[in-house]
């Protein structure tokens, strides 16, 4: 197990490290235009049912769609503590998860919070980042929104772990997608609002927000100051100033 473990990281720094190699967003053309598809379909499809969902569910019903999905990605957050090494914050999210399980109905009610236990809220593309897994090309996925390499790579291991995944029933697995992703949606609507009015090119808006963001998360808020030299962006060292200084005879 350990060795298709290290296997599996040594091929994801390589992979992660090539596109490093290029400027943040090398393939921003193509991002762009799925970009585009993403807004179109939100426009048409998310944003509107996100709407009519805010509009019709109290507000105590939304909490608790909201606290069962949360409830399972905290049982997910313990395990990628756990594979970080920062034992004491697994455990934590391991007895956040028992107590909004057993004392919140399945999780439905958070009463962990009220407890004093944090969500930390880990996700495999963080762990990555933790064991060095460098971030790599910016990417644009349909529906999916933001990502990067290395969060690509470990977008499937997220989606194992999601609640639609233990189910075996398709409609059932489809219709908690759906509400994930409605619940997820409205949530954003007061941002999405904002970044509308102020942003004057949305997608840089939120390319350097995603990119600064999962940073930050990487590195529990406390991020280093130096930030990775950009091998396309960087200036050009000049020969003159390189060279040595003639010597006089």
């Amino acid at each position: 197990m350990r060795r298709s473990l290290s296997a599996l990281l040594c091929s994801v720094v390589l992979l992660a490290g090539c596109a490093t190699a290029q400027r943040p967003d090398p393939l921003e053309p193509m991002n762009r235009k799925v970009f585009a598809f993403n807004e179109a379909v939100d426009k048409a499809v998310l944003k509107p049912a996100a709407q009519v969902y805010e509009a019709v569910l109290p507000s105590p019903v939304q909490l608790v769609v909201s606290n069962f999905f949360g409830n399972v990605r905290d049982a997910w957050s313990a395990v990628n503590l756990f594979l970080q090494g920062r034992i004491a914050d697994g455990f934590s999210d391991v007895m956040r998860f028992g107590t909004n399980t057993v004392f919140g109905f399945g999780g439905v009610m958070d009463v962990a919070t009220e407890l004093g236990f944090e969500r930390h809220g880990e996700d495999f593309g963080q762990t990555l980042g933790r064991w060095g897994v460098p971030t790599g090309a910016y990417i644009v996925w349909p529906i999916l929104g933001p990502s990067t390499v290395r969060d690509s790579i470990g977008l499937p291991v997220d989606m194992k772990a999601s609640p639609e995944a233990l189910v075996s029933v398709s409609l059932t697995r489809n219709t908690m997608t759906g509400l994930r992703l409605v619940s997820t949606r409205a949530g954003l609507l007061s941002a999405t609002k904002l970044i509308d009015e102020i942003a004057l090119d949305k997608y840089a808006f939120v390319r350097n927000a995603y990119l600064q963001r999962r940073r930050s998360l990487v590195y529990d808020g406390n991020p280093p100051d130096e930030e990775e030299v950009d091998p396309m962006t960087a200036p050009a060292a000049d020969p003159a100033a390189s060279a040595p200084a003639p010597t006089s005879r």
